[in-house]
């Protein structure tokens, strides 16, 4: 059923705001690639405009790259819910594992592409990733994605908080 939105539209004209919970200036990811079945590739091209790019390196800081990783796992989870004509809902980034960073910094008029790939879910909402940044099709950062998408987030934040304040 995925599968639709691919074939009916290209990717690459979507909104990425239309997928994700996210809304400017923190949309970090500015489009939507390839979709398959359980993985998504999306660009990021840094510019002067980009979130956290700091001009006297002219780069954006490779620790930004989870981030791109997290939102590009949101966008997958949003083109899944369209798809299945339900509400964009928001996750947890829980953790990551494997993290391997190749790159100091993602430099000044260059594309990267993420891909993501679902490796394990479960009902609760509990999933791990396979994430790789690219940058001319060599892998550029890596890691396992921990992420948790509650049925209803509501629900979650208030038995969090409540939790939280009868153990003080």
């Amino acid at each position: 059923m995925s599968q639709s939105i691919t074939m009916d539209y290209p990717l690459a004209h979507l909104d990425v705001a239309e997928f994700i919970p996210h809304r400017a200036p923190m949309i970090l990811i500015d489009s939507l690639l390839e979709h398959q079945t359980d993985t998504l590739l999306t660009d990021v091209y840094i510019s002067s405009q980009s979130a956290y790019f700091d001009p006297v390196t002219q780069s954006v800081p490779n620790y930004v790259g989870i981030e791109y990783m997290a939102q590009s796992i949101a966008a997958l989870a949003g083109i899944e819910a369209k798809a299945k004509q339900e509400p964009i809902k928001i996750g947890f980034l829980l953790g990551t594992r494997k993290l391997k960073l190749d790159v100091k910094a993602y430099k000044h008029g260059e594309h990267y592409h993420t891909r993501v790939t679902r490796l394990y879910q479960e009902d609760s909402g509990l999933a791990v990733f396979d994430c790789q940044i690219l940058h001319n099709n060599e892998v550029v950062a890596q890691a396992n994605v921990n992420v948790f998408q509650p049925q209803d987030t509501q629900a979650y934040i208030s038995d969090s908080i409540q939790g939280q304040e009868e153990e003080k």
